[in-house]
């Protein structure tokens, strides 16, 4: 038989009870909202580029060494080809911009068109660096130029690698200038300037057959018209140099013969 303590008794345990399962249930409930929130709050966003891979290897490359070529590194100038559109528009902030010769495989880097039409504007461009090449170095690119276009005449453009073995443009060089008397030294001035001009992508390192490649380049960036004067202002000055020798010894020789 219960009495009035029971009922107390009953009473508090069924308020106690009721405070515990509504503090369970707002636990339960603050637990899952932090559940369901935490994954926001706690993952940074990341940044996704939306330039593709093959894009950036190819204008990363260009922007490194100005061009491609397709006998050195065929897949690349491969994503130059398919993406030139992408790279061109990735290039176009910086006013340069992508020119491609696929029949003699080279890709490589211009200067956009200055628009007020300034000459030697281009050289203002804050990613050009002017390279002045030596009389010598000039002189070689000319010879070598005319090389490669006699090259593509009797094979066609775009059809094998230009070659010119070191022994035959060795007396070319030494039309044009001094020689040394000494074949030893001769060469040994023609190899330093072939290695000065390989890092401009003209040609190639010497091989085992003391040949070297000339690069498609060539093309591009030798101006012909410049080349062309240049071969006949040295060839004048040879011709007039050993017209000099030639007169000095007749003169020397008739004073001998006066005496």
């Amino acid at each position: 038989m219960s009495n009035i303590f029971d009922s107390m008794l009953s009473g508090e345990s069924s308020e106690k009870n009721s405070q515990v399962s509504d503090s369970q249930i707002e636990n339960d409930h603050k637990h899952k909202s932090e559940t369901t929130t935490s994954p926001a709050a706690t993952t940074s966003p990341t940044e996704t580029s939306n330039t593709p891979r093959d894009v950036k290897e190819a204008t990363q490359e260009l922007l490194r060494h100005g061009h491609i070529d397709e006998t050195r590194k065929a897949a690349l100038f491969q994503k130059a080809m398919i993406h030139s559109a992408a790279i061109g528009a990735a290039l176009e902030p910086l006013d340069l911009s992508l020119q491609l010769d696929e029949h003699r495989g080279v890709a490589f880097l211009a200067v956009r068109n200055i628009e007020d039409g300034e000459q030697g504007q281009e050289w203002s461009h804050p990613l050009v660096r002017r390279q002045r090449l030596t009389l010598e170095q000039s002189l070689v690119v000319a010879i070598l130029r005319q090389v490669f276009i006699a090259h593509e005449q009797e094979s066609g453009v775009g059809e094998g690698a230009a070659r010119i073995a070191v022994e035959d443009l060795l007396p070319q060089f030494l039309t044009y200038f001094e020689d040394s008397g000494s074949d030893a030294k001769n060469e040994s001035r023609l190899m330093n300037i072939l290695d000065q001009l390989k890092t401009h992508g003209i040609v190639s390192e010497v091989d085992k057959k003391q040949e070297v490649t000339i690069r498609p380049l060539i093309a591009h960036l030798a101006d012909p018209a410049s080349l062309t004067m240049l071969l006949k202002s040295l060839q004048d000055k040879a011709d007039q140099t050993e017209m000099d020798g030639l007169e000095g010894a007749f003169e020397e020789r008739e004073t001998i013969r006066d005496q």
